[in-house]
Order: C-alpha cells, then sequence, then structure tokens
C-alpha cells in the first residue's frame, strides 16, 4: 500500500500561475500540466491546448490549476465513480480520488508554498533540498493521476489505436498484440508501488515502454507521456488483493486510445 507520509505541515501561501508553473516545469511530467516553458538547455516541453483534438481531454480544467487561488485543485473526475465497473469499483475510485490524487494535490501546494517562502528570505535555504524532493513527488502525483482519469473510458468507448498513435506502434513495437504483451509485463513487474508509461522520447521520436517507481522515479529526462497504468496497491487492492496482474489484464480494457492519441500528437 502506498506509504507515504501525506501530512500536510500548514497550510501554504498562495502563487502565481508563473512561479507554479515555472516549478512544475521542473518535474518531469509535471510539466505536461500547462505547458510550461522548458528550463534553458533542456528539450522543449509538449503543450497540450484545449480542444486540441476531438475528445479535447487535456484543457486547463483537467489539470485543476485556480487562477484565482493561485494553487492546484482537485479535478472532477471526467465520468461517474462507478462508471469502470466491473473493472475498478465506485470505493476504489471514490478513495482513489477523494483521498490518495487529494493528498498529492495538498503536498503540490505545500511544497511550491515553501519554496517561495524560501526564495523570498523566509525560511532555511537547507531545507530546498527536502521541499524540492517533495515537489517532485506530489506534482507527479498529481500530474500522473489527472492523466490518468482520462487515460481510461467506460469499457467499450475507449475506441481503439487510430491514425498517427497506431502507425507508431507498430513501427516500434512490431504489432498492438506486442505492444499489449510488453506493456501489460512491464506494469506487473513494477516494483513496490509505481507506474508504467508508454511515452514518446522527444529525442528519436520513438515510443517507448517505461516503468516509474514511485510516481517520478527513473521517469526518463526526455520522455512525454502518452498511456500509463498505475500499479500502486491502492489502485486495485480492494478488489483484486495481491492479484495485481489480473487487474493489469482488466485494465486494458478501459484504455482511451483517443485521448492517449491525443497526446501522442501533442508532443511536438
Amino acid at each position: 500500500m502506498n506509504t507515504h507520509n501525506h501530512d500536510v505541515p500548514r497550510e501554504p501561501a498562495t502563487l502565481d500561475r508563473r512561479s507554479a508553473l515555472a516549478a512544475l516545469g521542473l518535474a518531469g511530467v509535471g510539466a505536461l500540466a500547462a505547458g510550461a516553458s522548458a528550463q534553458p538547455g533542456s528539450l522543449p516541453a509538449p503543450r497540450v491546448p484545449a480542444g486540441a483534438a476531438p475528445s479535447g481531454e487535456f484543457g486547463p480544467e483537467a489539470f485543476g490549476w485556480d487562477e484565482r487561488a493561485g494553487q492546484f485543485t482537485l479535478p472532477k473526475l471526467p465520468y461517474a465513480s462507478n462508471a469502470l465497473e466491473p473493472v475498478i469499483d465506485a470505493q476504489t475510485m471514490e478513495i482513489h480520488h477523494t483521498k490518495h490524487h487529494a493528498a498529492y494535490v495538498a503536498g503540490l501546494n505545500a511544497a511550491l508554498g515553501e519554496l517561495k517562502r524560501l526564495r523570498e528570505g523566509r525560511g532555511d535555504l537547507s531545507l530546498v533540498r527536502h521541499w524540492s524532493r517533495e515537489l517532485s513527488f506530489h506534482a507527479s502525483g498529481h500530474i500522473n493521476h489527472c492523466l490518468f482519469w482520462r487515460l481510461m473510458a467506460p469499457a467499450g468507448r475507449g475506441g481503439s489505436p487510430a491514425g498517427e498513435l497506431a502507425t507508431a506502434i507498430d513501427r516500434d513495437f512490431g504489432s498492438l498484440d506486442a505492444f499489449t504483451a510488453h506493456f501489460k509485463a512491464a506494469a506487473a513487474q513494477v516494483e513496490g508501488g509505481g507506474w508504467a508509461w508508454l511515452v514518446r522520447d522527444r529525442a528519436s521520436g520513438r515510443l517507448w515502454i517505461t516503468q516509474t517507481e514511485k510516481q517520478q522515479d527513473m521517469f526518463p529526462t526526455a520522455a512525454s507521456p502518452v498511456l500509463g497504468i498505475d500499479v500502486w496497491e491502492h489502485a486495485y487492492y480492494l478488489k483484486y488483493q495481491n492479484r495485481r496482474s489480473d487487474y493489469v489484464q482488466a485494465w486494458m480494457g478501459l484504455v482511451n486510445w483517443r485521448a492517449a492519441g491525443e497526446l501522442y500528437e501533442a508532443v511536438a
């Protein structure tokens, strides 16, 4: 189970959008949240404009940025909590969303607020390392989950790989069946809690399958997420207990391929 301490020390200071997104631009997957500009010397982050594809899955509302409050908020699920049954039960969805995902949002806001305080000379700069780690973990946890909810759809409604993504899967894996076997094996073999990802490597333009331990460890620097499955135990344990492979097998029937195609095509 998720044993990371999600206790938040105090209400963080509010941030302007530029400060928050600049920090997120250093958080790997988190850069996707608002198309944050890449830091000097790094590859450009992908930009996902609202309505970029017919599904429009990844507009600003998907990532919960509240401009007025200067903080991130917990976005609503894009469907009812029981919409993914029988693969994922309503209770698991509610706990996962309102408890686990909400904790990442709180931790992200706390880290951004504390780093702002340190920059303003209102704290101990020896804590930069600590709060930078908190930022990386919680920002990635928040963005990973924002993507996760939208990369699933009720059974039968997610479509099939199409267009550029389908062509790339055939090119880089040989076939959809070969991709699926590799992806399921990667998800089943994540050590501890983490994720399996289909990513587009921006250096080569190729698709890779990677693993993420925790929320951010091992994620390739130049990779942009296309499809990801959460294999922390809290994502499946109420229904599947320790049978992660059964969960992964069933989850493949929930993939929202239209949303995955949108992410793929958004990467420059």
